[in-house]
């Protein structure tokens, strides 16, 4: 039986921080693996498990400038890996693997937004859907073993609310017949990482492990909005005219630990325990949105406070998401539990 999107009543919050929803959980003896876990909502959520006990690896393609930004922080193990190549992945994998270490927690945060030109991986694939949806397929996948002998193993996709830009377009994901456009390849990218995580736990939770994806929120100051005009941020009222962020979690607009808050929560909260498949928000399981928006923009609800925290219902539709998961065995020409 799959685990209804409807709130649990958390007792959680927009406001809620790391430090909130960690209070009072013990990861000694856990090991987490998080990509991107040098910069952001990444490095907070290592900080945090680290805080708590866990033993935390972070996979990372610039190591020299992981170990400068994680400097501050001990017990972080910095390993190299680039999402972006498939060698550099196995290679990766088969390091932890060998390392006979169970996984607890595997925290796919890394990602990029927007980019303002249509580019390609090596492969041919679109840069955004690559990055944030396959390069984390393949990890998931060559991860399994580790992750299957863990007993209550959680993979955490982080997704956005992006994802209401677009459902995954099947007969051209990577907009060789289409208009390249910046959100829409995003937005594709994101609604992936839902529909992984659901059938990811379908297919998962036979063997104890299971799935989450979520919003964090928007998060001024990460990085990920390099690609967004200054005066786009500032309309919004994201960032004001010095360009400092404008916090405000009722609109959206969070700090870093308020930002990282759900997929800390969605990776250790014993509230989720024998659920999964949900997409998440302040640190709680979304409602599904009751209809998309024709004008829907992010940045827009920054502004107005118009905040909806429901998912696109395509984004969990069921059929959606194991047409995915083939065609990203095809893309990556891997094997993953079928």
């Amino acid at each position: 039986m799959s685990t209804p999107q409807l709130p649990i009543n958390s007792g959680f919050t927009a406001a809620s921080t790391t430090s909130h929803v960690i209070s009072g959980i013990n990861l000694v003896g856990k090991v987490a693996i998080i990509t991107g876990g040098y910069s952001g909502l990444g490095r907070e959520t290592a900080r945090t498990l680290v805080s708590a006990g866990a033993r935390v690896i972070v996979p990372a393609r610039d190591v020299a400038r992981a170990k400068q930004s994680l400097a501050g922080i001990g017990g972080i193990e910095i390993e190299p890996m680039d999402l972006l190549d498939p060698a550099s992945i196995e290679d990766f994998a088969r390091r932890f693997l060998d390392s006979g270490l169970p996984l607890h927690m595997l925290i796919n945060s890394a990602g990029i937004m927007a980019l303002p030109e249509r580019s390609l991986d090596a492969r041919g694939y679109e840069l955004q859907f690559a990055t944030n949806h396959l390069g984390h397929f393949q990890l998931t996948a060559q991860l399994w073993p580790a992750l299957k002998r863990t007993e209550g193993a959680r993979v955490i996709a982080v997704s956005s609310m992006g994802h209401r830009f677009s459902p995954v377009i099947f007969d051209d994901i990577n907009f060789a017949h289409r208009p390249y456009d910046p959100w829409a390849g995003y937005g594709q990218s994101k609604t992936a990482n839902v529909l992984f995580a659901l059938e990811l736990d379908a297919r998962g939770k036979a063997d104890g492990v299971r799935a989450f994806s979520l919003h964090p929120g928007g998060i001024p100051g990460t990085g990920l909005e390099k690609h967004m005009p200054v005066a786009i941020l500032q309309e919004a009222g994201v960032i004001d005219e010095n360009g400092a962020p404008l916090i405000d979690p009722a609109k959206d607009i969070k700090s870093i630990p308020q930002g990282a808050a759900t997929q800390v929560w969605c990776a250790t909260s014993p509230q989720l325990d024998g659920l999964g498949g949900v997409f998440c928000v302040d640190s709680d399981i979304a409602p599904l949105m009751a209809s998309q928006p024709e004008d829907f923009s992010i940045l827009r609800n920054h502004r107005t406070g118009a905040r909806d925290t429901g998912v696109a219902a395509y984004a969990v539709d069921g059929q959606a998401a194991a047409r995915l998961w083939t065609a990203s065995e095809q893309l990556t020409g891997l094997n993953f539990l079928s």
